[in-house]
């Protein structure tokens, strides 16, 4: 069996009880940093679980998928992943790939930054649009799918790259801006550190936010529709110091 399992948010020990019980009684133990990270090392993992557990590249999720799913057809194979294991259209993949080759595959879900947005910020699930990914290229993607989504209404939830290095949500405004200098002047939610002790929440126009002091990654940024609910407005108040403007935005 090949089998999936969400770390959660921050470290080791958002792990679930039925996520560890998988590890434990795996006979081989993964992890990939690839698609999403946490703040707990391989090595700090290795402790944690008391046990051997192998890095993950990209080129091991992608190309070299098919030798996992070899693997699964004689041994139960975890795969950790942070967050929760499907956000990511890469494990879809190779879940597919297993289940075609006659292996069964299973899941074991952890918290999703997607989700904990809505937790941390107050704002209503239901009223976020498409997502995209600000990369360190410039691409003009993530500034379409902001506007597409301003034109239904809708909040845009942006993950920030990974690679080389975990991007900041300043460099992300910095890069929409280069394709689109008037996007700073829309209102934004940046996150810092979901999920950990110390999570930063912080509203106002993308302009402001470039300059504010988030401290460490990881970082999410968010860009609000045109309207809002009243209570994402309290929420947003109360939760991300948002500036009395924002009251105007309430329909």
């Amino acid at each position: 069996m090949l089998t999936f399992v969400g770390l959660g948010l921050w470290d080791v020990e958002d792990i679930s009880v039925k996520g560890l019980k998988a590890v434990k009684d795996a006979d081989e133990v993964y992890v990939e940093f690839y698609t999403s990270r946490i703040s707990t090392s391989a090595r700090d993992m290795e402790r944690f679980f008391a046990r051997k557990i192998k890095t993950l590249e990209r080129g091991d999720l992608e190309e070299g998928s098919s030798k996992l799913v070899e693997a699964a057809k004689e041994k139960n194979i975890v795969i950790l992943v942070p967050g929760d294991p499907m956000v990511a259209t890469t494990h879809s993949a190779i879940r597919l790939e297993a289940e075609k080759r006659g292996v069964k595959t299973r899941i074991i879900h952890g918290a999703s930054i997607v989700s904990a947005v809505c937790g941390l910020t107050g704002l209503h699930n239901y009223k976020f649009g498409k997502s995209a990914t600000v990369s360190w290229h410039t691409s003009r993607t993530p500034v379409d799918v902001v506007r597409a989504n301003m034109e239904i209404d809708a909040h845009t939830l942006l993950f920030l790259d990974l690679h080389p290095e975990p991007m900041r949500i300043g460099d992300a405004i910095e890069k929409l801006s280069d394709i689109d200098a008037s996007i700073t002047d829309l209102f934004g939610v940046g996150i810092a550190r979901a999920g950990s002790s110390d999570a930063v929440v912080k509203c106002d126009r993308l302009e402001k936010l470039r300059h504010y002091d988030f401290g460490e990654p990881l970082h999410i940024l968010v860009v609000l529709a045109k309207t809002l609910h009243f209570m994402e407005c309290e929420c947003l108040t109360e939760f991300a110091s948002a500036p009395p403007e924002i009251e105007e935005m309430v329909k």
